[in-house]
């Protein structure tokens, strides 16, 4: 079933578009599947969860970390981690800079952004994100790369209120890549869309989809 849906759901992206398949709380034979059937980007939201499978599965995969992301767990997952999509403040990401530069690699970051109605939703504001890159202490940080923004629109069936959200964020995307970017090409993805709703968002200009469910079926926890 999951080959099947891997293929339904690619068949619906276009080819620039990264696929993020959402593989947290499914177990690594499901992994293992989507894997073989070519997906090689998976995506993890608990850095213990995301070790564990990293030590079961092969070492070509690219691990994207989507969730919340606490200080004292970043050296666990920095070693090895394709990119960081949950870079909610300055404080995270100098974190970050620090636990990289300890395992000379450069860590590929978005900066997550709070557009949805609800408030359990993490992030910067779009005024506090461009505040914090306007005070420019980032650009000291040497051992992370901003490669662009990550949000989640509204739980809600109001397509209306979810589409002005993604054009929220992939307009805040422009205004970033103009003010602070405009000659860094690292700067380029905008992370927004899921199982429900990556349509709108690839309406609204989405590089980058993070789907779950619509491949591995509700989740075990």
């Amino acid at each position: 079933m999951i080959v099947e849906q891997l293929k339904r759901i690619k068949d619906t992206l276009p080819p620039e578009v990264c696929l993020v398949a959402v593989s947290k709380f499914h177990p690594a034979e499901s992994i293992r599947e989507a894997y073989d059937a070519g997906q090689r980007v998976f995506g993890e939201s608990k850095a213990q969860e995301l070790v564990q499978k990293k030590t079961l599965l092969p070492d070509d995969i690219q691990w994207h970390f989507i969730g919340h992301l606490q200080s004292n767990k970043i050296k666990y997952i920095v070693p090895f981690v394709a990119m960081i999509h949950s870079i909610d403040s300055f404080k995270l990401l100098a974190e970050v800079d620090k636990f990289a530069a300890k395992e000379n690699r450069i860590i590929n970051c978005l900066l997550q952004i709070h557009v949805a109605k609800e408030e359990t939703k993490f992030g910067f504001s779009p005024d506090e994100c461009v505040g914090m890159l306007r005070e420019g202490l980032w650009r000291g940080l040497k051992n992370i790369r901003i490669c662009g923004i990550m949000g989640m629109a509204s739980l809600t069936e109001d397509q209306t209120q979810i589409r002005e959200e993604f054009a929220t964020l992939a307009s805040l995307f422009r205004d970033l890549k103009e003010m602070f970017f405009a000659d860094d090409a690292a700067f380029k993805e905008i992370s927004m869309g899921m199982s429900h709703d990556y349509q709108l968002a690839l309406e609204k200009g989405s590089t980058m989809v993070r789907i779950g469910s619509s491949i591995f079926g509700e989740r075990v926890y």
